[in-house]
């Protein structure tokens, strides 16, 4: 019994030195890929003063940006829990960036479309894998209405991810909040889509409107990176929406509640996606009906 007793402490510690060293490794590769700094091609778009732009501007923040960033751009706690970190979103309003500084309109490009700061270095979370395909229009009606609020004197906690944060997060428990990592920050920029209720623009919202991130690449459902999140729906025919309306849809996305009477979760951001316009909902519905009927990914 002691010779077993003996030998099952033997392999419990060989176990934990595993698993220690593993978990090293995972945070020695994740906290590598934080410091990896990037080149970026200068680039700027048209920044409008004009009203009817900036009104514009507002609609695309409010829709967009304000889950993360507050209503009036004041910043916010995204994620917080000790074991693993605190992630915020800075303060933009009058377009300044995480450290207090006023931003060019090269360096607001670069973050938004590109996920990347003004030291080089990737910005956590920031989804600039679907803001990048925003077009320059909307780009520079969006810069327009940041430069156009008032600077709030707002000092937000600098975002701390914890080692085991990164190793985990390196572990892919988190899905994918690097985004300058997958961006071909070189590339022609994507075609520009007109504004109306057609399938093509309906694409253009659900890219920039951060849908794949939960929904899964195919729509066809995923899950939200948060570990408290539940698993988000199939969108495609294939799932609840193919016995839905076109006026069930908007109904939902403006009240949050579904055709069945659930209250969809606060990790579907509807209070600020039902801020849509109508031609905007419409055109999500029309690419969705037109995508194939898909099973419900596990």
């Amino acid at each position: 019994m002691g010779k077993i007793v003996k030998w099952f402490g033997v392999i419990l510690a060989g176990v934990v030195i595993i698993i220690l060293l593993a978990g090293s490794g995972l945070y020695s590769a994740g906290a590598k890929r934080l410091k990896v700094t990037y080149t970026v091609p200068a680039s700027t778009v048209a920044v409008p003063t004009d009203a009817t732009s900036i009104g514009s501007g507002k609609h695309l923040v409010t829709v967009h940006c304000t889950s993360c960033h507050g209503v009036k751009l004041e910043g916010d706690t995204v994620f917080t829990s000790p074991p693993l970190g605190t992630i915020t979103a800075p303060s933009i309003a009058g377009g300044r960036g995480k450290y207090g500084t006023t931003l060019s309109d090269v360096e607001l490009v670069r973050a938004i479309r590109h996920g990347v700061g003004i030291d080089g270095k990737p910005l956590f979370v920031m989804p600039s894998g679907s803001f990048y395909y925003f077009t320059d229009n909307d780009l520079g009606n969006i810069i327009g209405y940041i430069r156009s609020v008032e600077p709030l004197d707002i000092t937000m906690p600098v975002t701390r991810i914890t080692p085991l944060g990164i190793a985990l997060y390196t572990a892919g428990m988190f899905g994918d909040l690097i985004n300058a990592e997958n961006i071909d920050h070189t590339a022609p920029r994507p075609a520009v889509v007109e504004p109306g209720v057609t399938v093509e623009y309906g694409d253009y919202q659900v890219r920039v409107g951060e849908c794949r991130v939960c929904h899964g690449p195919q729509l066809a459902g995923g899950k939200d990176p948060n570990p408290d999140a539940p698993p988000a729906p199939n969108l495609t025919r294939g799932g609840n929406l193919g016995g839905w309306s076109e006026t069930d849809f908007i109904q939902t996305m403006r009240s949050g509640v579904n055709p069945s009477g659930h209250q969809l979760t606060e990790f579907m951001p509807w209070k600020f996606f039902g801020q849509m316009t109508d031609d905007e909902l419409k055109a999500v519905w029309l690419y969705l009906q037109s995508l194939p009927p898909l099973e419900t990914t596990k």
